[in-house]
């Protein structure tokens, strides 16, 4: 005898909800959705005008300048970061790599599409976890929706930001910001929050207030850790610029995305490989410097 034909249905059978109720409690919050965003769609364009004339601004830079100049400004930057010879030539020979397979281009939109993302990213992020570790509350709220937004699979940010924004770079950068926008909050929080308890008493003691505790003390004491955030969020920038594609976001990402849905080996290979040696160059860099504000911090307050 079946177990079910034994004990009450309600225990073999979980009670769903009917399934003509669920279609229309999904078709109203849909068509409510839609509504909303048609009323507001003036406004929504207007917020995101200079967003879109920033990224365009960047693309053109980047690709309208001639190669060895933005080759020579990347090396003078991975050098200024990494005070590493090593890491300069690397970023260095890796560009020129990229370069001769003829992915110049693709990997500079790449490049501003990332730079944007990460600064937009750095420019939330860093408010929103100084609030977190100043208040168990602000932490308490925060950290359910940046749960939310790290197992989140990454295709379903796309659903609502393109029912918002429409299809085209914009809404593409808001993804990514929003996928890579969690460590730089979660670090942020966790290097001010892991400050030594003793050097803040020594800070009040000088009657500093709660400013010139967080801008002379707190901030500095917790860069290194603000640097493994900024090197994180660039990471997942980049891993999130491929599905990003799917909404109009051009360079390296898309051409992967046209090798996927072509069956290209090579062209999906050589396209990822670019990502992979950018995202190198990226990491050694910030990586190098975060050591750097590490040692600097050991001795001036060791």
């Amino acid at each position: 005898m079946a177990l079910c034909d034994v004990v009450p249905t309600l225990l073999c059978k979980f009670p769903a909800i009917d399934e003509g109720t669920i279609r229309v409690v999904r078709k109203t919050i849909d068509e409510n959705f839609k509504a909303l965003v048609r009323a507001y769609a003036n406004v929504i364009d207007v917020v995101v005008a200079p967003l879109q004339w920033f990224l365009n601004l960047l693309e053109r830079s980047f690709t309208g300048a001639p190669w060895i100049l933005v080759l020579a400004i990347l090396m003078a930057l991975v050098f200024a970061a990494s005070r590493s010879l090593r890491i300069t030539l690397g970023a260095g020979l890796a560009m020129v790599a990229i370069g001769l397979l003829g992915l110049w281009n693709d990997t500079m939109i790449t490049l501003a599409i990332v730079t944007v993302s990460t600064l937009l990213a750095i420019l939330i992020g860093i408010p929103i976890g100084i609030a977190m570790a100043r208040s168990d509350r602000a932490q308490g709220v925060v950290n359910p929706v940046l749960d939310v937004m790290q197992t989140m699979p990454s295709f379903v940010y796309l659903i609502p930001v393109v029912m918002i924004f429409g299809i085209g770079k914009v809404p593409g950068l808001i993804s990514v910001v929003i996928y890579a926008l969690p460590p730089m909050i979660r670090l942020t929080n966790l290097g001010i929050r892991l400050v030594d308890k003793e050097v803040l008493e020594a800070a009040d003691a000088f009657g500093s207030s709660p400013w010139q505790k967080l801008k002379n003390v707190q901030i500095p004491l917790a860069l290194p850790t603000i640097m493994a955030g900024i090197n994180q969020t660039i990471m997942m920038a980049l891993a999130m610029v491929v599905i990003a594609s799917m909404v109009g976001v051009g360079g390296l990402g898309r051409n992967v995305l046209q090798a996927i849905n072509n069956q290209f080996f090579t062209i999906g290979f050589l396209n990822g490989f670019a990502l992979v040696g950018i995202a190198i160059i990226f990491d050694r860099a910030s990586q190098a410097y975060g050591r750097r504000l590490q040692k600097h911090s050991e001795v001036v307050h060791g």
